[in-house]
């Protein structure tokens, strides 16, 4: 995960989390002072991290993740799997790593 030191400030606007399923949760994120959508990737998976420890489970996998842009304003609409082991696919996450990176990164959790 990249450190935002440069540039201007990152503002996290808030995060909205809708179960889809037992496993299944879909997060929806806004910021502004973005630079590029992996920006806001990084701040909904932020918040899929910190949501899965909370619901006691230690992994998550992203499925997909939309972002556009509108007068300064950047919206994530992310999925992502919560599990208590580590899932199969390649964009798996381990929760507790993520965290610890976002907050060292000064990237809000949920």
């Amino acid at each position: 995960m990249p450190r935002y030191d440069q540039g201007p400030p990152a503002f996290y606007d808030g995060v909205e989390t809708r179960l889809l399923d037992d496993d299944l949760v879909n997060f929806i994120v806004q910021m502004s002072g973005a630079t590029t959508t992996s920006n806001v990737e990084d701040y909904a998976k932020c918040a899929a991290a910190q949501y899965a420890l909370i619901r006691g489970y230690g992994f998550a996998r992203h499925v997909r993740t939309n972002v556009y842009e509108e007068g300064g304003i950047w919206r994530g609409d992310a999925v992502y799997t919560i599990s208590p082991s580590l899932p199969l696919g390649s964009q798996t996450i381990d929760a507790e790593v993520i965290v610890a990176a976002c907050q060292d990164n000064g990237i809000p959790t949920v």
